[in-house]
């Protein structure tokens, strides 16, 4: 990484080295493939290793960080099986429980969110992958949903394509938020939202998502100054502000994002094209795709409601 910029001194290639990342990996295996593949980049070494094999979920590290890079595993299985000293299985709800927590739920993305906002210091920021479920579920989602955006500045949204991190059938996003310091008044003020996934067909192997699929987002993200952006949808064609109704790119304001139905961030504006004349249908072999994965992704979410059913049949008896 140093090689990107050559002017940096002996003691900050040292804290690049030894002390700049972290990571936590539940699985051994993995995380001894994340360390090897970081030293092959020069990060961390054999006697400071830079990932942590432990459930991240578990507690509070304590320690806090200025930027925060996450995909979650994907997954709503909310229980462990275990088996007794007689061999007997039986079942054991996954609460994540802390302090630290606004609430209480199995859903891992759900606590994952919660996690990652500890871990921030003031004014840290977080980029994290998410799963749609996540956007407007009910009940704790939407406590934890108020509060995120209440506690951070939530301030952009990138809606992504099927299948591009979880499995297929699966819908994905990534959010961006900073930490703030405590306020009586909510910090999110303006939501950006980019939809890179209305009309949008990638394959695997024919049509890839590749990085000029995202030249878009990123010019209008305006890293350089994140306060000034410029709109790209309008409810009617605007030639001189370059605004449309097929514009991707749209902001709504707080008191809008809180007024919605369990504050849900499952927004979309853009017509889908192929619901309104067969002619702009995506190839069959990718229609047929599609219905692979979404009948592929409803039965797994079938799967583990059956197994919460009977693990609480089980509890019962």
């Amino acid at each position: 990484m140093a090689q990107h910029n050559p002017n940096l001194t002996r003691a900050q290639k040292k804290h690049l080295k030894e002390s700049a990342l972290r990571g936590w990996e539940l699985v051994q295996s993995t995380a001894r493939l994340a360390a090897m593949n970081m030293m092959l980049h020069g990060i961390g070494s054999d006697k400071s290793v830079p990932i942590v094999v432990a459930d991240a979920l578990a507690a509070d590290p304590g320690e806090r960080f200025d930027v925060v890079l996450a995909n979650p595993p994907f997954g709503k299985k909310s229980s462990t099986m275990i088996t007794g000293a007689e061999g007997k299985v039986s079942t054991e709800k996954d609460v994540i429980e802390r302090d630290d927590f606004w609430a209480t739920t199995s859903n891992k993305q759900l606590n994952f969110v919660q996690h990652i906002k500890t871990l921030l210091k003031q004014h840290g920021r977080a980029a994290v992958v998410l799963p749609d479920n996540v956007l407007f579920e009910g009940g704790a989602g939407e406590t934890i949903r108020k509060k995120l955006l209440h506690e951070c500045d939530v301030h952009t949204l990138l809606r992504l394509p099927t299948g591009l991190f979880y499995a297929q059938g699966v819908k994905a996003n990534v959010v961006f938020f900073e930490r703030k310091p405590a306020s009586e008044t909510p910090w999110t003020k303006k939501l950006w939202i980019y939809d890179l996934r209305t009309n949008q067909h990638f394959t695997l192997k024919t049509n890839p998502l590749r990085r000029e699929h995202l030249e878009e987002f990123v010019k209008l993200y305006n890293p350089a100054n994140r306060h000034d952006r410029k709109a790209t949808w309008s409810a009617e064609v605007n030639a001189a502000a370059g605004t449309s109704p097929d514009g991707r790119w749209r902001v709504y304001d707080y008191a809008d994002l809180i007024a919605r139905d369990k504050a849900s961030l499952d927004i979309f504006w853009l017509k889908d094209d192929s619901l309104l004349e067969s002619d702009n249908l995506p190839p069959p072999d990718v229609i047929a795709q599609e219905i692979v994965d979404d009948l592929e992704a409803a039965l797994e979410q079938f799967r583990l409601i059956a197994g919460d059913l009977a693990a609480e049949s089980e509890q019962l008896a």
